[in-house]
């Protein structure tokens, strides 16, 4: 049940998907060019796919956090009413 403390009391984890993001991108250039260097055109391709995949979650949270918070109600708007189970604006019969 919302306790109607949830918009305060919230935190994002854009910031720590942001830095695990840099890491991965580290750790599969490295990667990328020890394996090539080292003449492994199997394990650089999969490098180069975690580097893929890795660039795009980095602009993913990029564009997260650019567009700001969203709309959250403040502390004068009370907490919701717990679902019943009933439909509104129906009356029991």
């Amino acid at each position: 049940m919302r306790t109607g403390s949830e918009p305060s009391t919230a935190r994002s984890p854009l910031r720590m998907r942001l830095s695990l993001s840099v890491w991965g991108m580290l750790w599969a250039v490295f990667g990328l060019t020890a394996f090539l260097w080292a003449g492994r055109p199997g394990w650089a391709t999969a490098c180069g796919v975690l580097l893929a995949v890795t660039v795009t979650d980095f602009c993913l949270v990029l564009r997260h956090i650019r567009q700001g918070p969203h709309y959250q109600p403040g502390r004068d708007i009370p907490p919701y009413e717990p679902d019943r189970g009933g439909q509104p604006g129906r009356r029991d019969r």
